[in-house]
């Protein structure tokens, strides 16, 4: 029975996430539920939930559930239909965001906040900080949607042939990828060779950060210049324009 149950959740794309929001609980307790023997020995409020979502009226129809397409529909309405969610409106403005984007936001969101209240380590703090840098630079580093592409196939979320970025860079990048881990899962790289390249990796961007640094000194210095010489004390909307062009101007001096 339970197995089926698991098999029908899955054929319908209702994720755990989905139904622990659906029955009102954790998702921790959404894994409790699906490991216990029998239905029957859920809750009765959340077990008849389940049972309004499968469109059964006792746990021994589960291994006789046929998926068609109005179960799929009335499964899944259901499910939307109770995307409430964690994110309060009065915060956060869904104005602009479709009705599929906001449960997609809802999920993202439930989820994290879950991983966080189970967290007693800080770990997970450590790793959302990390995602929050991830998504900053997500629109200027082409590689990280390849990236999120490779670690959805991998984890079986979508097809290996699905290629919905630029596909001949995402093919390439994930063939890539996978030689590494590879290499990385086999422990087939040497000692020294990883420490050749690591030394590598951190003096580019260390040469990076002094570049960018360089570049933030060279336009304040740029800047300074320019107020001084326009005999302003200070840039703000009305100057900027004109400060801008004034900084143009002295950087072209020193070409």
């Amino acid at each position: 029975m339970m197995k089926r149950l698991n098999e029908i959740l899955s054929e319908i794309g209702i994720s755990k996430v989905k139904l622990a929001k659906y029955l009102n609980v954790s998702r921790q307790m959404v894994y409790n539920y699906l490991e216990m023997e029998d239905v029957n020995l859920w809750p009765l409020e959340k077990k008849m939930k389940l049972f309004n979502l499968l469109q059964i009226k006792s746990a021994d129809e589960i291994e006789n559930i046929k998926i068609t397409n109005d179960f799929i529909k009335h499964a899944n309405n259901l499910i939307n239909d109770n995307n409430s969610g964690i994110v309060e409106k009065g915060n956060i403005s869904f104005d602009g965001i479709n009705a599929k984007d906001q449960a997609l936001l809802n999920d993202i969101v439930f989820l994290l906040k879950e991983n966080l209240e189970d967290d007693t380590t800080g770990q997970m703090s450590k790793v959302y900080r990390y995602l929050y840098y991830f998504l900053q630079v997500l629109e200027d580093v082409p590689e990280i949607k390849y990236m999120l592409g490779y670690v959805a196939k991998t984890t079986g979320f979508v097809s290996p042939n699905e290629f919905i970025f630029e596909e001949d860079n995402q093919f390439a990048f994930e063939s890539i990828l996978y030689s590494a881990m590879v290499l990385y899962n086999s422990k087939g790289a040497s000692k020294n060779k990883l420490l050749e390249m690591h030394k590598k990796f951190t003096n580019e961007i260390e040469a990076k950060h002094e570049e960018k640094l360089s570049r933030t000194q060279e336009l304040n210095s740029a800047k300074v210049q320019a107020l001084k010489e326009l005999g302003y004390t200070e840039l703000n909307e009305s100057n900027y324009s004109e400060v801008l062009e004034k900084m143009a101007e002295i950087q072209s001096r020193k070409i």
